[in-house]
């Protein structure tokens, strides 16, 4: 199964993400919007960040987790391209994700997202497959 497909949008990048489970859905939501802002291929795993979350919803959670995740690499001037979620509730995540800096080879980054969008929001399960449709603001 693919991780996900970008669609066009007009003025923003859009994916429709996948996953066998949710866990595995807001993973794949991290490297899509990653993969899209960069070349993550090899990235090294020299910086290892948790991740704890809670949110009133679980839509929400995963705009906050991808907006954390934004935060957190622009801030250490990183990719990441591994994300492990090991705890998840309908409010509350816990992670770890592993990427590198790429202060030297700026080169890496492709695209720069602002963040993720609540804009046409909503997890669906169809056929045991979870799949959601994000639009990130570019």
């Amino acid at each position: 199964m693919e991780r996900y497909k970008q669609i066009p949008h007009t003025a923003d990048l859009a994916a429709i993400i996948y996953g066998q489970d949710i866990k595995e859905l807001f993973e794949n939501s991290a490297y899509a919007m990653f993969d899209m802002m960069g070349d993550i291929e090899g990235l090294g795993a020299s910086e290892i960040v948790k991740v704890r979350l809670v949110a009133p919803d679980r839509e929400s959670l995963l705009i906050s987790w991808l907006n954390e995740l934004l935060y957190l690499s622009y801030s250490k001037r990183a990719l990441f391209s591994e994300f492990s979620v090991t705890m998840l509730t309908e409010t509350e995540l816990q992670a770890e994700v592993k990427g590198q800096s790429i202060a030297k080879d700026i080169k890496r980054l492709h695209t720069e997202i602002k963040a993720a969008t609540y804009h046409d929001l909503k997890i669906q399960q169809t056929n045991k497959i979870y799949m959601v449709t994000i639009v990130f603001d570019v």
